[in-house]
């Protein structure tokens, strides 16, 4: 009991440890300038990419592959990020890929430029929380301006939608044949397009991508159906059947070993005779009833007894065995046909429909081409190139345009692109601010120069002087059509965006804003780092000998 007039001891000096030794801990202004430094590196990494003139990247993983690639997801994908503020932000360009599969490189430049906006209004004093408030003031604003400045378009206008694919294809390495695979693009997106209820509704997996190196990027083709990476199991059997009724059978076509161990006698080589006889009606039985359906294509998740192949092949069946799932449901949707999981429920009805099924040499392999079905809700696409790794761009390319146009018909809304739509919202951010009081203001006005700052890495990209290219693009935003003037990247001027047909879809857009805002606001949070201590155990040699003492 503490003596009355007595102090207590002073508790000054005596150290408290909260956190584990080892455990690093950065604060305040110091947190925050570290974690926007990283976030913005990222963006720098990516700015060189953007646009029809950006650059590509060579990435090297721990085994030597290489991947030369300037799309934004593949390249943030491939990186081996480790700064936790930087793997956020790949993060957050991931969920964009996700969401409407392009516009990645706006998101993550859009992040940056926010913070290295925020960065100035920093250094004037003003707190984070009133530039996150500016920020989230001035992203509400630009989005429902966006919606009122963004062009209907007719979901059924075919050149329409060529144009959008088109552009999503222009930065891609593809760009000589962008014409070409934007047409490709267009037909496998509408013809894989379902209408639920006044809602289109699109699932690209069912657009099947086969790559096949050989030839060139103009032999890629467009297949409406499927194509089995796969070859006829029998050298006896057609290879090609016209008019095909085909049975899709999840079912192996071979006697099924027992569960159990079972041993089975045999004393004379009449029994030996039988039982084999035996084995053979079994399987003979199950191809009577797959052919007394009228199928002449038997496709078959499971595998196909020696046996079976021979009474197949006898009867003039196609078949092909090992099918993966999800080629099997693609098969479903492309003929109209059901996967069949036990050959006695197998019935005519059962059955889908082609008009041709063959098989054919693709470069080294044999595949089979299962094509001219009725109305088929599965289509494939095989990409050809003289290199691997142009095949590999040439399929990321692929899959922005697909995504674009399946974008465009869920949302049939565009804006322009070449960095037009970039500068009528910083246009409009503008004017609006003015309207925004205290030094929330600034944050809207730094959220302008953002979005000017992603036109600056497009003109910078083409070799252009930004301050010009920018002088003169606001200046046309001023003209009362203002609103479809960009950069034309190969001719170096300002000029018509609709006229060159350089069109986006406006939700492409607004995501890579709200990516951005998103990423930005998050880095501009944090103001306390707690990292932990990454300790090794190094125990393994303790373990070794214990145990080797446990077993002498």
């Amino acid at each position: 009991m503490a003596q009355r007039g007595v102090a207590p001891a002073p508790t000054a000096g005596i150290p408290v440890l909260i956190l584990k030794e080892g455990t690093q801990r950065t604060t305040g202004a110091e947190a925050l300038r570290s974690n926007m430094v990283a976030a913005m590196t990222i963006a720098e990494i990516l700015r060189t990419t953007y646009g029809p003139r950006g650059m590509d990247k060579m990435l090297v993983d721990t085994l030597g592959d290489v991947t030369i690639t300037n799309d934004g997801a593949t390249i943030l994908d491939k990186m081996d990020v480790q700064h936790p503020t930087a793997k956020m932000l790949v993060q957050i360009a991931k969920g964009q890929d996700d969401e409407v599969g392009d516009g990645t490189k706006t998101a993550v430049i859009f992040a940056g430029e926010l913070l290295k906006a925020a960065e100035d209004l920093l250094n004037k004093e003003v707190h984070p929380t009133i530039i996150i408030n500016g920020y989230k003031k001035a992203l509400e604003e630009a989005v429902k301006y966006a919606e009122s400045v963004a062009k209907s378009v007719d979901v059924n206008d075919f050149e329409t939608l060529k144009k959008i694919a088109s552009t999503a294809l222009t930065s891609k390495a593809v760009h000589g044949v962008r014409e070409y695979f934007a047409e490709i693009a267009v037909k496998a997106v509408k013809q894989v397009a379902e209408d639920r209820d006044g809602r289109i509704y699109v699932d690209l997996d069912n657009i099947q991508i086969i790559k096949k190196h050989g030839g060139s990027l103009a032999d890629t083709k467009l297949v409406y159906g499927v194509i089995l990476d796969k070859e006829v199991v029998h050298p006896g059997m057609p290879k090609r059947v016209e008019k095909a009724r085909i049975a899709l059978i999840d079912a192996p076509l071979e006697i099924e070993k027992t569960e159990i161990d079972a041993e089975i006698r045999i004393s004379d080589p009449e029994m030996m005779r039988k039982f084999i006889e035996q084995k053979e009606n079994i399987l003979k039985d199950m191809v009577e009833k797959i052919a007394a359906t009228g199928a002449n294509v038997v496709i078959c998740q499971k595998g196909i007894d020696d046996v079976a192949q021979h009474f197949l092949a006898k009867k003039g069946i196609l078949a092909v065995r090992r099918v993966k799932r999800s080629d099997m449901e693609k098969l479903e949707r492309a003929t109209g046909g059901k996967i069949v999981s036990n050959i006695d429920d197998l019935t005519p009805n059962d059955l889908g429909y082609a008009e041709l099924v063959e098989e054919r040499k693709v470069g080294e392999d044999k595949m089979v081409f299962v094509e001219g079905t009725k109305d088929p809700k599965a289509v494939s696409i095989i990409i050809r190139g003289g290199l691997e790794r142009v095949v590999d761009e040439a399929e990321r390319s692929f899959r922005d345009a697909l995504s674009v146009v399946a974008d465009v018909l869920r949302v049939p809304k565009i804006v322009y692109g070449g960095g037009s739509f970039e500068i009528e919202i910083a246009r409009y951010l503008r004017e609006y601010s003015t309207k925004v009081g205290g030094k929330e203001q600034l944050a809207v006005l730094s959220f302008a120069k953002a979005l000017e700052g992603v036109v600056s890495a497009l003109v910078e990209n083409a070799g252009l002087d930004p301050i010009d290219m920018i002088s003169e693009l606001r200046s046309a935003h001023n003209k009362p059509d203002g609103v479809k003037y960009g950069v034309n990247v190969f001719s170096g001027k300002v000029d018509d965006m609709e006229a060159l047909g350089v069109i986006e879809p406006l939700t492409v857009k607004t995501n890579a804003l709200k990516a951005g805002t998103e990423a930005a606001t998050l880095v501009l949070r944090i103001d306390d780092v707690v990292a932990a201590s990454k300790v090794k155990e190094e125990k393994k040699e303790e373990k070794k000998e214990k145990k080797e003492e446990e077993e002498k």
